[in-house]
């Protein structure tokens, strides 16, 4: 799948937030100043050719709903920004959060606890 622009994932989270939209649902969640609605509904057409959307008709009113789920969209981008940014390492990112100072003590005591609890059974 291609990569989205901002612009489109603004839209995208709009339409993950609301399920399904007409594209004057989605003009009405934009902020301000919200783009002109043959803009907006160009847009929504571009993200359906990339596979992220699809319309059910009625009439001459199109409404939208996403074909990809915001949590598979936010693995493929994860996952994207690690292999880009990162070297594919987990570590190199985590490092980087650390020492930009992105990362609370209370979120890697978190995430110490989630390691820590990985390679144990289920207790019942």
């Amino acid at each position: 799948m291609e990569e989205l622009s901002y612009h489109e994932e603004r839209i995208m989270q709009i339409i993950w937030s609301l399920e399904k939209a007409l594209v004057r649902d989605i003009l009405e969640a934009l902020p301000d100043p919200q783009p002109p609605y043959t803009t907006l509904a160009s847009s929504v057409k571009l993200l359906e050719k990339k596979g992220y959307l699809m319309h059910k008709s009625y009439g001459s009113v199109h409404m939208y709903f996403p074909l990809i789920s915001q949590a598979d969209y936010s693995k493929r981008s994860a996952n994207r920004l690690m292999n880009n940014y990162f070297k594919g390492s987990v570590g190199n990112f985590l490092s980087f959060m650390v020492k930009e100072n992105k990362i609370s003590d209370q979120e890697i005591a978190e995430l110490q606890k989630l390691i820590d609890n990985m390679d144990k059974p289920d207790e019942k």
